[in-house]
């Protein structure tokens, strides 16, 4: 007789799919609540992109610290969830989500299955991926490590001719960090304007007038240079075609990320261009019992920061609360006044 390798159910108040910094404060909030929470989570550790993409970038519109690197937020989180022993399920994604409010049944790809009275989705980006540059040759430089999309160790790039490409948040941030370290430090964009945080961008305009980086505008990428996936040299055109070759030992293209929700989609919730809609006051979804916070969520004047993440998960807990404990009236504590519950 063969033993069933299959992981009994699990069952908890709320299933939390998404563990990165929303998911993780989400499972504090319910925890304050004494709600039993699980996270659920498709990488194989917790953090989200913070872990995944960028450990080492400073974060600076977190409240009470006026830098901290994203790494390191994930790391203040794990501890403060520590008291409430949530389990996790990680490098699982969540494919079939059955049942209705009070009694949700959800299955994994692992064949996982996890009994929720309630759902919370966290997820994100969803499954994320790179935004890649269409140039021919490009998955040899991938592999070398050439063409990198994420910086996970800055230290890395020391002494390094880096080229970095795009105009948002990423490009402008890793421009001002990685010069300190790199040999050279090139940005390529198609305009003079980016579309970074105002006083970054006036940042990287005073290192570029310092000489401490070079502005390669109005330019964009059009070739990679080199042999056996090893880069020598970054080609770009500008608007009437004229061609500059930049040297370089690594290129970062920064465009952003694709996002695709995945089996999300499939749950019958209301989508709004990729994103879940949801009620401003409780985060509840079209689905009563399932609720959506963070980047996934969309609603009128929706702000995607990681603090207004965070204020949702607060809100989404404190809406699960009477679903739960349909005959307990919820005496709202500050935590200054309760403490962590036991």
């Amino acid at each position: 007789m063969t033993e069933s390798t299959q992981p009994p159910p699990v069952s908890v108040d709320v299933a939390i799919i998404g563990a990165g910094p929303v998911g993780l404060f989400a499972a504090f909030e319910c925890g304050m609540l004494k709600l039993s929470s699980l996270l659920i989570d498709a990488l194989g550790e917790v953090g989200g992109q913070c872990s995944a993409l960028y450990p080492e970038k400073p974060i600076y519109d977190i409240p009470a610290h006026p830098a901290i690197e994203a790494g390191d937020l994930i790391a203040n989180l794990e501890r403060q969830i520590a008291p409430f022993n949530v389990p996790r399920l990680l490098g699982r994604r969540v494919e079939t989500v059955s049942g209705t409010s009070g009694a949700f049944t959800l299955t994994t790809d692992q064949g996982d299955i996890v009994h929720a009275r309630t759902i919370i989705i966290a997820a994100g980006a969803g499954a994320f991926g790179p935004n890649r540059p269409p140039l021919e040759g490009l998955a040899a430089f991938e592999a070398t490590g050439t063409v990198q999309y994420y910086v996970r160790r800055r230290e890395d790039f020391r002494g390094k001719r880096v080229v970095i490409a795009g105009g948002g948040d990423s490009a402008v941030d890793w421009a001002l960090s990685l010069r300190e370290i790199a040999a050279s430090v090139m940005v390529v964009h198609r305009r003079a304007k980016f579309r970074a945080a105002p006083e970054t961008a006036a940042q990287l305009d005073a290192a570029a007038a310092a000489g401490e980086v070079e502005m390669v505008i109005p330019y964009q990428l059009h070739a990679l240079h080199g042999e056996g996936g090893v880069l020598t040299s970054v080609e770009v055109a500008d608007l009437d075609g004229k061609t500059r070759h930049l040297e370089a030992d690594v290129l970062l293209p920064f465009f952003g990320l694709s996002m695709d929700l995945g089996p999300i989609a499939g749950w019958g919730l209301d989508l709004a261009k990729h994103h879940v809609a949801v009620t401003p006051a409780t985060c509840e979804t079209n689905v009563p019992g399932i609720f959506a916070i963070g980047d996934v969520a969309t609603y009128p004047g929706k702000l995607k920061l990681i603090l207004q993440g965070f204020s949702e998960a607060a809100m989404a807990a404190h809406a699960i609360h009477p679903i739960i404990h349909p005959d307990t009236a919820l005496h709202f504590e500050y935590s200054t006044s309760k403490g962590v519950p036991a």
